[in-house]
């Protein structure tokens, strides 16, 4: 049956209007289902379907409407592509058919699939390629599909192909979006971890800053770090964040080996459980019992040996991705050596503490103590004498005054070179006028200063303040080790440089000697030069006194 010209005006607008809402609507599972409604509608079909090809070529995705869900879940399986569907996969051109059985390409229906007579099918095609393909049966109130039918489902098939090329297009920009999204995430992670663990030394710090990071990334409710005891047998857990504490805490050590986390101690790779309340390893019940469905165990490593472990649990059935599963295992190493390098840093410091106080005790009892105890018997000896001989008795007196006097100028001595100083608000110049009239005042000895403040003005920050200590310490040197009666301190810049000289006329020392076995107070001299960019040149004649010559650049080069 032809249709009028009205009719076919009326099915061309009605198709025109049901395509700009195709091509508007770029949501593809949504966008299939309309189109096959559309189809129905143009071609009056009782039955409509729409395949959706991959990229290899082979039926992917098959939308049907017309049969309900209960009808379409009874057919053993969905189309794969065979008989006339397949024909029309490999076809340019549409095929339509009065009686689909009688077609020799038909190879019939599964079980409880409708039966279909009228046959209408069209390819959807982008350019060269085809996309799917539309399938129409059972034409209402007549016998078959009609040439108008063909050519209203052709042209329906080229909206259709636009809508789904835009559509993919959509979807792969989303994906990238998604992609994008998800690797800047992982950069904000690493940066954050990085940050910190490349800037502190502090284990808390450390700790908490990564649990921290690694909690809000993977979106858990709870984490905890465990850290290998010094036994080597033993973790221990040092650092719980999140949701329920309490049931957490009811187990916080675990030998390797034992449970979830003493696994992942023992093979050092992740160690993941989809399930906690059926898995045995996990040996934690409060927390299953507090709601925690899911755990993430992940090795903390330093050169390939076990530091410990940290866990990420949650309440969330949705798995971990494994893109996340690989970037927190990749963290964990970079954690593993910052938690290796906080302990080493501790122990260097508490060894460092442990030295400087065997050192002032060593120097207290054969120095300060030792010379008490001589002030002590003299006046012991002068007691004896007050009766017998008075004469000797005021010397020895005197003596233990003298004595007395000098101990405690030695105790100035250690208190100027232990107390911390800083520059504070005041320019260069002040300070070291400071350490001279402090060092006038505790050691007896003539101290003079030489400089300009004027020249010292530009000076950055670090480096005044570099000079303010080694000046410090060379004073606390002088007054010490040199015993010197006068020192001279100057300070004045050249085109590049700033210079700082302290000069004694103390005991002296042999350079090639002290080199070898440099104290703490040389080397801390060393260092603060170096450290501004500035080296020292020392110079010493035993018997004529000492010279520290020191210089940093008058620029910041760091």
């Amino acid at each position: 049956m032809l249709l009028t010209r009205q009719q076919l005006e009326e099915r061309l607008i009605a198709l025109h209007q049901a395509s700009l809402q195709l091509v508007d609507d770029i949501s593809l599972e949504t966008l299939l289902e309309r189109i096959a409604s559309v189809a129905c509608d143009q071609a009056d079909a009782r039955f409509a379907a729409l395949g959706v090809l991959g990229e290899d070529g082979s039926l992917k995705q098959f939308i049907a409407v017309g049969m309900t869900n209960e009808e379409i879940e009874r057919i053993p399986h969905p189309p794969v592509g065979r008989g006339l569907l397949g024909a029309l996969m490999n076809s340019e051109h549409s095929i339509r058919l009065p009686v689909i059985q009688r077609d020799s390409r038909s190879v019939g229906f599964p079980e409880n699939h409708p039966r279909m007579r009228s046959f209408l099918g069209v390819p959807i095609r982008y350019g060269e390629k085809q996309l799917g393909q539309l399938y129409l049966t059972e034409k209402i109130d007549a016998a078959e599909f009609t040439a108008d039918d063909e050519s209203i489902i052709e042209m329906l098939a080229t909206y259709a192909a636009v809508a789904i090329h835009n559509a993919r297009l959509y979807e792969g920009l989303r994906e990238r979006d998604r992609a994008l999204t998800r690797r800047n995430q992982d950069l904000a992670l690493l940066n954050n971890v990085a940050e910190v663990l490349t800037s502190s030394l502090e284990l808390e710090q450390i700790l908490h800053k990564t649990l921290t990071e690694v909690m809000n990334y993977l979106k858990v409710e709870a984490g905890e770090i465990f850290l290998l005891d010094a036994d080597g047998k033993t973790l221990r857990m040092v650092l719980h964040r999140g949701e329920a504490a309490e049931a957490f805490w009811t187990r916080n050590r675990f030998k390797i080996g034992e449970g979830l986390v003493g696994l992942v101690a023992e093979k050092c790779e992740p160690i993941f459980s989809t399930d906690l309340s059926s898995d045995g390893r996990y040996m934690r019940d409060a927390v299953v019992k507090a709601g925690f469905q899911q755990m993430a165990c992940f090795p903390l490593t330093s050169g390939g040996q076990m530091v410990g472990v940290l866990g990420a649990v949650t309440r969330s059935r949705d798995p971990l991705h494994p893109h996340d599963v690989q970037l927190i295992t990749a963290l964990g190493g970079w954690a593993g050596l910052a938690i290796e390098n906080a302990r080493l840093h501790n122990d260097a410091r508490r060894l460092a503490i442990l030295e400087e106080r065997d050192r002032i005790g060593m120097d207290l009892h054969d120095g300060i103590i030792q010379s008490i105890y001589g002030a002590g018997l003299v006046l012991e000896n002068a007691r004896m004498l007050v009766n017998e001989d008075p004469a000797r008795a005021e010397e020895r007196i005197r003596q233990a005054i003298d004595g007395l006097n000098n101990t405690i100028r030695d105790l100035r001595t250690y208190i100027l070179d232990l107390r911390p100083r800083q520059l504070g608000n005041e320019n260069l110049l002040d300070g070291l006028r400071r350490l001279v009239t402090e060092f006038r005042a505790n050691t007896l000895a003539e101290a003079n200063l030489t400089g300009n403040a004027a020249d010292l003005a530009d000076l950055p920050q670090s480096h005044s303040l570099a000079l303010f200590h080694i000046c410090q310490e060379a004073l606390a040197n002088a007054a010490k080790h040199a015993s010197a009666k006068r020192v001279d301190v100057a300070v004045w810049c050249t085109a590049e440089r700033a210079m700082l000289e302290v000069r004694d006329n103390g005991k002296g020392f042999d350079t090639e000697k002290a080199s070898k076995t440099l104290g703490h107070g040389m080397s801390n001299i060393h260092t603060r030069a170096q450290q501004v960019g500035g080296d020292v040149e020392i110079s010493s004649v035993i018997g004529e006194g000492t010279s520290i010559l020191v210089w940093v650049p008058l620029n910041d080069l760091h």
